[in-house]
């Protein structure tokens, strides 16, 4: 089984309908946080609260089987700068854990360590590394975990110069 996993989205509500019309087979269809949306308007994704995401009404975390694997959804403004992903390894062993989908840092990363795997899928909306947006394929085969790196480049609009 594969889902879909974005994050921080800000409001760039589009790329829901896109991306269930792009992967109609996937299992599930996961939100990091900062959509800046409805829960209503997610089309489908299931998603946590972000630091922007303070008007609506989404858990601060999650925990989800994925293919019998236990999966913890979390926004990493909840960690300090220092040691995030240590506490976010700690926290994915004391729920039991082996994947951790997180976003936050609007920069694509997959960090293995042991038997976890910690997947930042980067930001829909905009990289702060200067890459196109981007989002994640993640797979679950017999326990096997695969991170696949995908990007969703944004249509800009010509800037009016009057």
């Amino acid at each position: 089984m594969y889902c879909v996993v974005i994050s921080d989205s800000h409001g760039r509500n589009e790329v829901f309908k896109q991306l269930r019309e792009m992967y109609p087979t996937a299992s599930a269809y996961i939100h990091c946080g900062d959509s800046e949306t409805h829960p209503n308007d997610l089309d489908g994704f299931v998603s946590i609260q972000g630091n922007n995401d303070l008007h609506y009404d989404y858990a601060k975390q999650m925990i989800l089987d994925l293919n019998g694997v236990r999966v913890l959804l979390i926004h990493r403004h909840q960690y300090p700068m220092m040691q995030v992903v240590e506490r976010l390894i700690y926290k994915a062993k004391e729920e039991e854990c082996k994947l951790v989908l997180y976003g936050h840092t609007h920069i694509f990363k997959v960090t293995r360590f042991e038997d976890i795997v910690l997947v930042n899928p980067g930001s829909i909306h905009y990289n702060r590394d200067g890459s196109e947006p981007s989002y994640a394929l993640v797979t679950i085969e017999d326990g096997k975990i695969e991170v696949e790196r995908k990007t969703l480049p944004r249509e800009h609009k010509p800037r009016k110069w009057f």
